[in-house]
Order: C-alpha cells, then sequence, then structure tokens
C-alpha cells in the first residue's frame, strides 16, 4: 500500500533542526516534500561539517532531510514569490521558521497564502511564538533548554547544569509539529478548510518536562538537579562498577527487594527507612551509598545478568557505535542506506515508526542543493527558456 500521507504535499521552507524534522517524518510517513532553499547557499546545515560525504555534505544536514525534493528559490525577487505562491497554491502543508512577521512582506504568509488555498495547513515554527514579550525573539535550541528549566535538572547534583547531548527541544519541537499538521489536515476532512499552526521551542521545551513539571506544580519545590539519579523513584540511577557504570532501573517495591537479594543485603529491603519507595526517595542519601560499595565490587557484565535474571531491569551505557551494533538494533534495520542522485550510498537512520499497513517509505537520499529544481518548474508550467532565464537572473 502507499503510505499514510500519500496525495498529501508538503512545501518546506524550514532550515536547521526542528522544522526539517517535521518534513522528514511527513515524508517518512508517504507526503511529497518539497524542500526551498536559498540559491547557492541553501540550507545552513548542509555546510556544518565535518564529518561530511566526500561531495562535503555534512552530516547534520543528511540527519534531517531524506526524502524530499530540492528547489532553490530566491524568495526576496517578485519571480520567486511567485514561483513559492504557485507551490503553495497546489500544497497542502506549508511549513516555515522565519522570524515572526519574515515571510509577510514576501506576500507569503498565511494571511495572504490562505487567499490562494484556503485548504492549506500553514505551520510556523520559532523559538516564542507569534505572540508574547519574546516573539520577536531568535529561538535557538541551547537557548531554550537553559529557559526552560531543562538544564538545572541535567547534570551532575554538585556540579554545573548541563544541556541535553542532542537538540532535544528542536527535536521534541519538529514532533509536536508533525503532530499538530496531521491533526489539522484531519480536522480539514470535516470543515474542508486549512488552519494556522503557531509552535514555539519555548513552549514544547515546557511541555516535554512532564512529570517534572508537575512535581514543581503539586509540589511547590524547585526541582533539583540529580544527575544520573531520578527525582521520583530510588534506585534508579547511574552506578559504578569494577570496569565501568550501568543502569539500575528498580521501579518498584518488588523490584527492590530482588535487587537487595542480587546485592546480599536483604536487610536494606526490611529495613522501615527503605522498604517502600516513597521511604527510598526520602532516604536516598542513606540508600545510595550503601548500594554504590557493593555494586563497585564486580563487573558490569556480572551485575547484569545476575539483576536480569532476577527480573531487575538494568542495562549497560553504549558509545554510538556500540549502539549501532546491538543485535536488537541490527535487528530492527535502523541503519539503511539510499542511493543518492551520483549513484554513492549515503548512511542514514531509519523512522523508529512501525505501521503495519502503511509502512514508512524510503524514497531518496537527501537530496543535493537543487537537485529537482528544474523538474518541480516544469511541472508548474514553465518551460525550459523560462526556467533558463530565471536560473541566469538568479532567482533560481
Amino acid at each position: 500500500m502507499s503510505g499514510a500521507l500519500s496525495g498529501i504535499r508538503v512545501l518546506d521552507l524550514t532550515r536547521v533542526l526542528a522544522g526539517p524534522w517535521t518534513g522528514q517524518l511527513l515524508a517518512d510517513l508517504g507526503a511529497e516534500v518539497i524542500k526551498v532553499e536559498r540559491p547557492g547557499q541553501g540550507d545552513d546545515t548542509r555546510h556544518w561539517a565535518p564529518p561530511s560525504l566526500p561531495d562535503g555534505t555534512a552530516a547534520y544536514y543528511l540527519s534531517a532531510n531524506r526524502g524530499k525534493q530540492s528547489i532553490t528559490v530566491d524568495i526576496t525577487r517578485p519571480e520567486g514569490q511567485a514561483i513559492v505562491r504557485e507551490l503553495a497554491r497546489q500544497a497542502d502543508v506549508l511549513l516555515e521558521n522565519y522570524k515572526v512577521g519574515g515571510l509577510k512582506k514576501y506576500g507569503l504568509d498565511y494571511d495572504s497564502l490562505r487567499t490562494v488555498n484556503p485548504r492549506l495547513v500553514y505551520c510556523s515554527i520559532t523559538g516564542f511564538g507569534q505572540t508574547g514579550p519574546y516573539a520577536e525573539l531568535p529561538g535557538y535550541d541551547y537557548i531554550v533548554q537553559g529557559m526552560s528549566g531543562l538544564m538545572s535538572i541535567t547534570g551532575p547534583a554538585d556540579g554545573e547544569p548541563h544541556k541535553v547531548g542532542v537538540a532535544v527541544t528542536d527535536l521534541f519541537t519538529g514532533l509536536y509539529a508533525a503532530n499538530a499538521v496531521q491533526a489539522a489536515l484531519l480536522a480539514r476532512t470535516r470543515s474542508g478548510e486549512g488552519q494556522y499552526i503557531d509552535m514555539a521551542l519555548f513552549d514544547c521545551a515546557l511541555a516535554m518536562l512532564a512529570n517534572v513539571n508537575m512535581n514543581w506544580l503539586i509540589g511547590r519545590e524547585v526541582p533539583p538537579r540529580l544527575g544520573n539519579a531520578h527525582p521520583n523513584i530510588v534506585p534508579y540511577q547511574v552506578f559504578r562498577t569494577a570496569d565501568g557504570h550501568f543502569i539500575l532501573a528498580c521501579g518498584n517495591d518488588k523490584q527492590f527487594r530482588a535487587v537487595c537479594e542480587v546485592i546480599g543485603l536483604q536487610g536494606l529491603a526490611e529495613d522501615e527507612r527503605f522498604a517502600s519507595n516513597p521511604a527510598r526517595v526520602r532516604n536516598r542519601a542513606l540508600l545510595v551509598p550503601q548500594l554504590a560499595e557493593v555494586f563497585a565490587g564486580r563487573t558490569r557484565d556480572e551485575w547484569l545478568k545476575a539483576l536480569d535474571e532476577a527480573g531487575v531491569p538494568c542495562g549497560p551505557i553504549n558509545t554510538v557505535d556500540e549502539a549501532f551494533a546491538d543485535p536488537q538494533i541490527r535487528h530492527r534495520g535502523l541503519e539503511i542506506s539510499l542511493p543518492d542522485s551520483t549513484g554513492q550510498s549515503v548512511p542514514l537512520v531509519g523512522c523508529p515508526i512501525r505501521l503495519s499497513g502503511t509502512p514508512v517509505e524510503y524514497r531518496q537520499a537527501p537530496p543535493a542543493l537543487g537537485e529537482h529544481t528544474r523538474d518541480i518548474l516544469a511541472g508548474l508550467g514553465y518551460d525550459a527558456e523560462s526556467i533558463e532565464r530565471l536560473a541566469t537572473q538568479g532567482v533560481v
């Protein structure tokens, strides 16, 4: 069968990560995605290297642009604006991450384009949304991680705040945006009309704090930075062993009793200070050092084997290469490769969504800059002479 979003056309005017992540997911699900880029330059991430392919295309760009077509258009020129308007007239979805009001001067804002295509779902992704005192500010994942409280709970308890190792607020915003787009498309089947979607990194970053948010709203105590520990469950953290580290994810009292059996400290499970999870949370400073002392006496794999046999959730801390080599990841096929326009094989990470009836589609590797410009323009009715003239003038 065709992909779940087969027949949906997406016009992707976004750059860097949050917006391209949205577009890539929609492409994986079967949508036709046309990426609009600046002539000669393209998406900034094309040049965020090393590492890169032999042709210089950065790994960063490759991470978020699979399955798209690329057209280069100078939207500051009237001829370029006409091209994008015609593409928008034929599109179901438009994604953009310009500063608030940035596309209005080109006649490419939602109010302008909805007159051309009332069924258009128009999604704007910014740092702080379209309204409020910060609306005009640019949005950067790192800064938003700090402002949202995420960094205040990340890192060692006795050290400085840390950012997450990947641009997680960008990625979460991309996922929220993809959900919002699909909700708007579903609503359109009933109303016959598109709508405007206002997505903000700051909103998404705060929303994704989940139980930590609720700890503050209910308890009114500022959530502390706990390093690799959990604010609501103990023991649920990293422990050092004789030759490395491992994760112990003890989620209930039964599992804690099993841990105590494995390490030979059965008395801890009967101690009223540690017998229930709320008690262990209150007395973590007393319990954790006792566990840490024992775990340091044997190797990682010895503990993993013993705990696993006892039914206690635990796991290794892999490096990225070890994760790719893991037999479960290999079985699930997360590492894929697709040929690009030159025939070279491009290694990529597959989509984690598994749909039984409308499986994910991998149609093409991330496109070269402007790879599909002429074909797309021809599809809009431009003849070869007109396309050549636009190219000579630097419009495309």
